[in-house]
């Protein structure tokens, strides 16, 4: 029942991915409202992240790699769901000078 309850959570973050502009106003809110309802909704925790302009892109997952989520943030603290799925497989670390 809760693998259920998480799933549809998911869908509901997909269609605000996928919603039209109009929409998507939706999937955006305060940077701490935003990573509470992941970490609390889907137990995921931010893996990596990194600026766009002036944007904080960030990528957040669940452990057993159920959910990901890529959150981007303005300089005012809005964040947005820019996408989010199921299957997230980290990559393995590569020593420094080894090729990928």
């Amino acid at each position: 029942m809760a693998a259920l309850a998480a799933l549809a959570g998911l869908g509901a973050l997909v269609l605000w991915a996928l919603a039209s502009p109009a929409e998507a106003q939706a999937a955006c809110g305060g940077r701490s409202e935003m990573v509470r309802r992941l970490a609390q909704g889907f137990g995921e925790v931010q893996v990596g992240s990194g600026l766009s302009g002036e944007r904080i892109v960030e990528v957040w997952a669940a452990p057993d790699g159920g959910t990901w989520t890529i959150l981007v943030t303005t300089p005012g603290g809005i964040s947005c769901l820019a996408a989010a799925g199921e299957g997230w497989v980290a990559a393995p670390d590569v020593p420094v000078g080894e090729p990928m």
